[in-house]
């Protein structure tokens, strides 16, 4: 077996067994959440904190139901996030939203202790994340013209048209149809990724990404951490991420443009395709992501950049007092001296 075959099939065997894995997790994860999202769906609790929720959520354009997606993302993770949401009543720009909210703010506690290990604090990288999904499915439901229009009772309608064994199979038959999609997404993209590692592919990618670097607002320096975040996520490029800030060659400026920018931005090719099985546009997945990222960083470097700058005009403003009180000091020991 030639070198090349021989790396043909350990990436191949690599992918499909991490794919494997992955795909066993995400239905630990997909089925109760699933299973419990539609049973407060049928019995209609939700209608008993629709007063809480309602106003909270129209701020976002979204109807109150699609707390439960939100609060399972943001706790377990975009499956958890998508399992939530396949048995509710949503439109196709609520379905929009949610997902780029979670695409931002998923699996909160452990990224952000991930990122807390690589020089940035975890409890800023949490905040910043979900002001910042708050911020953008805000501005993006004015533009889509999204509404919460649809209301829980229409969301637990459920319990008086059907009885609960068809509800049952109505919920057996969906998450069956979703898993199917969701396996072979995670095998094709875990070979893919096996692959590219097996051909250490993802180092002779950074150098023409330079110009992505800058337009993204990092240095070229970071290039490999943001590289590894934007392909295997913030949780499985963890190992280098860790390592390379261990090394202290990036300054604290520099790592804390990347984890704002990863920290929006990341896991590109898997986390969004867990959404294409609900029918969302591919633009609505990857865009308002990046344009937010882009946002955010150089917003950062600007608020840097004006610290500076106020810091040294307050400094040459203060300079000849000190000067002058330093010449005075000299004119007093002189004169006491003499």
């Amino acid at each position: 077996m030639t070198s090349f075959q021989s790396k043909v099939k350990s990436g191949l065997l690599s992918g499909i067994q991490k794919g494997w894995g992955g795909f066993v997790w995400i239905m630990k994860i997909l089925v109760p959440i699933s299973f419990f999202t539609m049973l407060l769906t049928y019995s209609g609790w939700m209608s008993r904190i629709d007063f809480l929720l309602e106003p909270v959520m129209g701020f976002i354009g979204l109807p109150s139901i699609a707390a439960l997606p939100l609060i399972a993302g943001i706790l377990t993770g975009i499956y958890g996030g998508v399992a939530a949401m396949i048995m509710l009543p949503l439109s196709m720009d609520h379905k929009i939203l949610i997902a780029v909210f979670l695409l931002i703010s998923h699996n909160i506690i452990q990224e952000s202790i991930v990122q807390g290990k690589s020089g940035f604090n975890p409890l800023k990288a949490a905040i910043f994340r979900l002001i910042t999904s708050v911020a953008a499915v805000a501005i993006l439901a004015r533009f889509i013209g999204s509404e919460a229009t649809v209301t829980v009772t229409e969301g637990v309608s459920l319990s008086n048209a059907a009885p609960f064994m068809l509800t049952l199979k109505i919920w057996c038959m969906e998450t069956l149809r979703l898993s199917v999609k969701i396996f072979v997404i995670i095998m094709t993209l875990m070979m893919v990724l096996g692959l590219m590692k097996s051909f250490d592919a993802i180092h002779h990618i950074v150098r023409p990404l330079t110009p992505v670097l800058k337009i993204m607002g990092l240095n070229r320096r970071v290039g490999i951490l943001w590289l590894t975040a934007n392909i295997f996520g913030i949780s499985y490029g963890a190992a280098v991420i860790v390592e390379e800030a261990k090394e202290g060659n990036l300054t604290d400026e520099e790592l804390t443009k990347l984890h704002l920018s990863i920290g929006i931005n990341h896991a590109m090719i898997e986390d969004p395709a867990l959404f294409l099985p609900l029918g969302i546009s591919p633009i609505w997945l990857w865009i308002p992501r990046i344009v937010t990222a882009i946002a955010a960083v150089h917003l950062f470097s600007l608020w840097r950049w004006i610290t500076r700058q106020s810091g040294a005009n307050d400094t040459q403003q203060l300079s000849p007092i000190f000067t002058r009180r330093r010449a005075g000091r000299r004119t007093i020991r002189f004169d006491d001296t003499a």
